[in-house]
């Protein structure tokens, strides 16, 4: 491992192009939420994120330095190889500049999916754009006409109004989904339900990957 602080010139510039880059792990599973749910998809997740959600499932991801530099070229030709459907996670993906790897998957044949908060700038050529915003660290402007679905985490009533707001944002083709933070779903799924009655333009995103017990 790597330590991103003690990097050397060289390296340094390797990161700044996206060709290294820290991976939390990457692995070949079924999209669990959202639109995709049900479809086989390879994921890359990345480390390092500033965005702080207190309920956040994978916080282990937040400091980059404890992950490994990756030689991102070899892990787009094995994910590609593997399955067509990327998705780029995190941590927060684009705190790093993804021009290179979204460029490699494209080369090796792959759609590329990303899910963000949106609290950085774009970066790399992405076919489908999961928007989730955070209060603590609102999404850039530009990324709202972008999005292809907007997924809403739902932890207590005032997300509710904070979903409506955040989707006033976006585009009219983008998709909306409610989906209960894990812990409060016995408190609050029949009130995302009741919710989307009364609301037909959103939809429900169930974490189907926690029920079936897979990454």
């Amino acid at each position: 491992m790597i330590p991103i602080a003690s990097v050397t010139t060289q390296q340094k510039a390797l990161i700044e192009a996206g060709k290294l880059l820290p991976v939390m792990e990457h692995f070949y599973t079924l999209q669990g939420e959202g639109a995709y749910a049900g479809v086989a998809s390879y994921f890359i997740r990345l480390g390092g994120c500033d965005v702080g959600c207190h309920w956040c499932d994978v916080k282990d991801s937040w400091d980059a330095e404890t992950h490994p530099l990756t030689d991102i070229a070899s892990l787009a030709k094995e994910a590609a190889e593997t399955c067509k459907t990327i998705i780029i996670t995190g941590g927060e993906p684009l705190m790093w500049n993804l021009d290179f790897l979204t460029a490699e998957l494209h080369r090796h044949g792959a759609r590329v999916h990303i899910e963000t908060s949106g609290a950085y700038p774009l970066s790399g050529d992405l076919d489908w754009i999961t928007l989730s915003p955070k209060k603590t660290k609102l999404p850039v402007d530009e990324i709202y006409a972008k999005a292809s679905e907007l997924k809403m985490i739902i932890y207590n009533q005032h997300d509710f109004r904070f979903a409506q707001e955040q989707a006033e944002k976006v585009s009219d083709e983008c998709l909306l989904y409610l989906q209960v933070e894990w812990s409060k779903r016995d408190q609050l799924s029949e009130q995302i339900v009741a919710f989307v009655k009364q609301n037909p333009k959103w939809r429900i995103s169930v974490q189907t990957h926690k029920y079936l017990d897979i990454p």
